[in-house]
């Protein structure tokens, strides 16, 4: 009897949405990133109880069409690509066709989608991955994905879930990021009934940066611009006035995708040289265009990583181009104007007391070598001002 086994398409799936799938924040990513490619101008968020309860993403960008929706429940099904050579000049953000199966499987999963050139949309229910219900309904065109119920069907993973507070950070550290690499979306993050994020959608990222870290920040950001052959370097980084104490508000996008790249971090920091306090990092959000061939963002399942060629060229690029933009700042503060705004504390004069001698002379009696004051009321009287010694007489 054969001990090798092929695994069924749901424990499959379920297996690779441990790679995939860590926390809620994943989802979000993973379903946002498919409206972004698919050509989304507007995205909203909704999510209950940090995403474990509910999470629905509404885009209105071209939608799935009727014969699609079931088989993008299938592994390894995708648009993206469809040969050996489309992998090493990906361009979209998702590709693997892992995330919808992934995400299905360890959830109550619901689609609505439409098409502009379908009469009708498609409504589809899945539970666990399996299909449950698949109809025609009237839907606007894009689509709307609902997960419901993450990891019912897989306890273990609940159990390393963080508390609410931490897994709604996570999830607006996601929507943070997608909305910096993609300022020409309306972003809409809504979280319990609250609206915790929004972006424009007007293609600004100063605007972008406004929307998300505040006004106040995005006016202390200045603008970066460097290339060469094989790069095109671009974004705003924070004066050094500006700081925080870890490196969480750097973003770096490569052809709109957020990665991490510590080696490029690096290069940022030794963009502002001494400038920066030790222990503190600027706000950066730096965009990088490069020929896909140059980069393999296949190395991770999540797609954070990304593996570059020429990684010291760009590091070089990036560090000039922050040091450049810097040089033409005037970091020194006016003197005078600070002078002007600061608001000068002023003490209050003592009360003036009367004292004994007041309009009153001190004379000084050459025959007893001795002081004494001398007024109207007051009689004449030697004042002792030293403390005499007796000598004794010889």
């Amino acid at each position: 009897m054969s001990k090798i086994i092929e695994l069924p398409e749901v424990l499959a799936n379920q297996i690779a949405a441990g790679e995939v799938i860590e926390r809620p924040a994943s989802v979000v990513k993973e379903l946002v990133e498919n409206s972004i490619d698919a050509g989304s101008s507007q995205i909203t968020i909704e999510i209950e109880e940090s995403g474990l309860k509910k999470i629905q993403v509404t885009d209105n960008g071209e939608g799935i069409s009727q014969e699609d929706v079931a088989l993008s429940l299938h592994r390894h099904a995708t648009s993206k690509i469809k040969s050996q050579a489309d992998l090493f000049r990906i361009r979209t953000l998702g590709f693997r066709g892992e995330a919808i199966p992934s995400i299905a499987s360890i959830s109550h999963f619901t689609v609505k989608t439409a098409t502009a050139d379908e009469n009708y949309g498609t409504l589809l229910v899945a539970k666990g991955g399996e299909i449950e219900t698949q109809e025609p309904i009237s839907t606007p065109v894009g689509t709307k994905i609902t997960v419901e119920n993450l990891f019912y069907n897989t306890p273990a993973r609940l159990k390393y879930m963080k508390s609410l507070q931490s897994e709604l950070a996570h999830i607006v550290d996601v929507v943070n990021r997608l909305s910096l690499a993609h300022p020409e979306i309306a972003f809409t993050l809504i979280n319990d009934g609250r609206q915790m994020t929004t972006t424009s959608g007007t293609g600004d990222l100063r605007q972008a940066i406004a929307g998300i870290y505040g006004l106040n920040t995005a006016k202390k950001m200045i603008e970066i611009s460097n290339a060469d052959l094989d790069f095109e370097v671009s974004g705003y980084i924070s004066l050094p006035e500006l700081t925080r104490a870890n490196r969480n508000y750097i973003t770096i996008l490569i052809n709109g995708r957020y990665i991490k790249n510590f080696l490029l971090n690096r290069a940022i920091l030794d963009g502002y040289g001494s400038k920066l306090m030790v222990g503190r990092f600027p706000i950066a959000v730096i965009d990088i265009q490069i020929d896909p061939y140059l980069a393999d963002v296949n190395v991770h399942p999540t797609k954070q990583e990304v593996r570059i060629s020429k990684e010291k060229e760009l590091m070089s690029l990036i560090s000039s181009a922050i040091a450049e933009s810097l040089r033409e700042q005037d970091l020194i503060p006016d003197a005078l104007e600070n002078l002007a705004k600061s608001s000068t504390r002023s003490l209050p004069k003592p009360e003036q007391t009367s004292l004994p001698l007041k309009q009153t002379d001190l004379y000084y009696d050459k025959e007893r070598h001795d002081f004494f004051v001398k007024s109207d009321t007051v009689e004449e009287q030697p004042v002792q001002l030293f403390n005499e010694v007796d000598t004794p007489v010889k």
